[in-house]
């Protein structure tokens, strides 16, 4: 699913560090779920944590079954303002598939003329949703919060919080006491990776890349431009 700071594009080249020690039974855990892309790249157990109640409904709402329909401009207005009064698993919805570059309610994205042709944003959204949704089977979906989030001893946690002095995010987040948690998490023997473009220095970088990114490291979205991904670990 498009998500703003999503991580399809490199998912499958970090998970090969991040899952290659993986023991039988081994759970998998991201406390910032989001658009599930690096989820659909993961079997086995798995957790999913996720602070925007509507998101984390969405996607208990969608693993269950149930088919979203296409949403028109008045439609989003509507739900976009007057959120209470609607399944939370829609707003979920409405909020990042219906909307441009999947940035919570960022803007209508339905049927548009492009310069090279028409191009319909619901539909291509639901086609990606057709091939994510089987490999979502069985995950555990949470509504909490990063440090609230309850999951087993020596788990595997990937980490994609949102990234420190960039826009595109509503709610504060202390990149501090996040980094805090990370270290906290990793002594009590879990793996813990971090996908940043910094990190405190006890905090390793163990792969980059450049890629380009509507969530840049300038502080700066809504544009593609390039950045450096970095996947991190705690150098204990």
């Amino acid at each position: 699913m498009k998500y703003l700071g999503s991580k399809n594009k490199i998912s499958k080249s970090i998970l090969k560090l991040i899952l290659c020690d993986r023991k039988v039974n081994q759970y998998y855990v991201e406390p910032f779920l989001g658009g599930a892309n690096s989820m659909s790249n993961v079997t086995g157990n798995r957790i999913g944590g996720e602070f925007n109640c509507y998101i984390a409904k969405m996607w208990v709402a969608l693993i269950e079954g149930w088919q979203p329909k296409y949403i028109t401009k008045n439609e989003y207005i509507e739900i976009k303002n007057n959120k209470d009064f609607f399944s939370p698993y829609l707003v979920g919805w409405v909020g990042v598939a219906c909307s441009y570059s999947g940035k919570w309610f960022g803007g209508y994205a339905g049927v548009v003329k492009t310069k090279n042709g028409v191009r319909n944003y619901q539909n291509e959204a639901f086609k990606n949703l057709s091939v994510q949704l089987p490999k979502l089977k069985g995950l555990r979906v949470s509504f909490s919060s990063y440090e609230n989030l309850i999951f087993p001893k020596k788990s595997i946690i990937y980490c994609d919080p949102p990234y420190n002095n960039t826009t595109g995010y509503t709610n504060f987040f202390d990149s501090f006491e996040f980094w805090k948690w990370c270290r906290i998490k990793t002594k009590e023997g879990n793996k813990v990776f971090i996908s940043e473009y910094n990190a405190p220095d006890d905090f390793k970088c163990i792969w980059k890349q450049t890629v380009k990114s509507s969530l840049s490291a300038n502080g700066k979205s809504g544009f593609s431009k390039q950045s450096v991904e970095k996947l991190f670990i705690y150098d204990v």
